[in-house]
Order: C-alpha cells, then structure tokens, then sequence
C-alpha cells in the first residue's frame, strides 16, 4: 500500500477514533475499504505455499475474517502500525481456515518432519548441501516422488498464529500473544538478529542456484508465484518445489543454529 502522508495518517487516525469511540459506521466502512488491499496481498504472497488445487477465493475469504477481527481488536491508541498487525491477522485466518478444511492431514506433516531430518543427517555428515538424489536415495524414494513430496508439503511450511503453544495444556496460549512490537529493540535481541543475518547470509549462498533465485525474487523483491514463474520460465508448481526445498535447507540450518545458541 502506498505511503501516507502527515496529513493522510491525521485523517486516517481520525476515522478510527470516529468509529472506535464515536460508534461512526461510516468510518468503519471507510477503513474496511482502505485495508481490503491487504488480504488480497497477503493471499498472492501465501499461494506459492499451496497446492494448486487450492482456491484462492477461499484464501480471500478467509482473509476478509482476518482484517475485520484485526480491525475489531486494534489499539489505535499506541501509535503502531496497523498494516503490520493486520497482515499477520489475515495470514492466520488464511492458515486456520485451511486447516479446519483439512488441507494439512497428519499423513503431509509427517512427510515434512522426515524431509527435515534427511536434510539435517545428511548435511552433518557430508559437511555441505546434499543433492536431490542424496535426499532420496536417504529416503529410499525416487527423486520423482521427492518432488512430489516438496509439493504436498508445502502447507507443512506455515504457522498459525492463532495456534495454541505452550509446554502444558492449562498454560497454553495463541502465538500472537508472544509477538512484540517495542521501538527500540533491546541489546541482546539486536545480537541475535545479527548473528541470525550472517547465518542466512551463508546459508542462502550455498543453495542450488535455482532455489536461491526463488528465494530472492520472493522475499527481497516481493514477486509473486506467477510473476517468479514467468521470469524464470518455469510452471508455478515447479517454483513451488523449489521454494518448498529452499525453506527445508533454512529451517535445518537454522535448527542447528538454535540448537548451538542453547
């Protein structure tokens, strides 16, 4: 969405207070207009996680529920940024609404998590990336079928941050309660998010050439599935696979990672 001007957000937070504590219907409508944009975007940016059997009506759908409950329970009184917060509202409503839909069975989860650790054995044997083949003949399954594999895991990716976590179930609480949004970031967490930097930095740099186009067209220049597509003449589904594979090498490097911090 563009950038707003001194004046554009006095206006813009005006409506919020006329409808937050005016009641003003009409200045409810006005900020649902101003940021229905927002489920769309997040809804291209989610499909190249989906299977293409995936509807993407049923993405926005879902979406439309997400900004208005993040309209609903926005603070417009503590000065943050309600694009930020929105988008990750309407990115879980996305997600929960899949997942009540049975778009994520047990059975794909289970193919993630043995992918995960194929890549993660192999990589600290080999000390480097191991290849496709590697990974298959691992698994004992053809490359073919590990394409396949990558494909139908893609949901296995994502989190809701509508979930519940917590070590016992009478402590459980929803994702989003953990998210902070402070100004000034404290000293240790500025150490970590450095050290975080350098380890995608390597990481990313060792990734098949393919997998590190992907991965930089998606999140360094926002293109979309079907815009990384046509660049790279490839089909949708194949930038799919590589993208699903460039996030299995992150997510073990970055385990490792954690597990060396701990």
């Amino acid at each position: 969405m563009a950038r707003l001007t001194i004046q554009e957000k006095a206006k813009e937070f005006d409506k919020w207070v006329m409808w937050k504590q005016e009641g003003s219907r009409e200045a409810e409508i006005d900020l649902i207009t101003r940021f229905l944009p927002l489920v769309d975007k997040v809804a291209n940016r989610l499909a190249i996680n989906l299977p293409a059997n995936v509807d993407k009506d049923d993405l926005i759908s879902y979406g439309r529920f997400g900004l208005l409950d993040a309209l609903a329970k926005f603070d417009h009184t503590r000065g943050l940024q309600f694009e930020t917060y929105a988008m990750w509202r309407i990115r879980g409503a996305m997600i929960d609404g899949l997942r009540e839909n049975d778009w994520i069975p047990r059975t794909v989860r289970d193919k993630a998590k043995k992918i995960e650790e194929a890549y993660t054995t192999l990589e600290q044997q080999m000390l480097r990336m191991p290849t496709d083949q590697e990974v298959s003949d691992y698994l004992g399954i053809s490359e073919k079928e590990l394409q396949q594999v990558f494909y139908e895991t893609s949901l296995a990716t994502m989190v809701s941050i509508d979930e519940a976590v917590g070590e016992e179930d009478e402590q459980k609480t929803a994702r989003h309660t953990y998210i902070v949004d402070e100004a000034t970031p404290r000293p240790e967490n500025v150490a970590e998010v450095s050290s975080l930097k350098e380890v995608l930095v390597t990481v990313i740099d060792k990734l098949p050439e393919k997998e590190r186009l992907v991965v930089s067209l998606f999140y360094f220049e926002e293109m979309t599935l079907s815009e990384i597509a046509e660049i790279m003449s490839l089909s949708p589904s194949r930038i799919s696979q590589l993208h699903s594979k460039a996030l299995f090498r992150l997510r073990s490097a970055l385990s490792r990672w954690k597990s060396q911090l701990m």
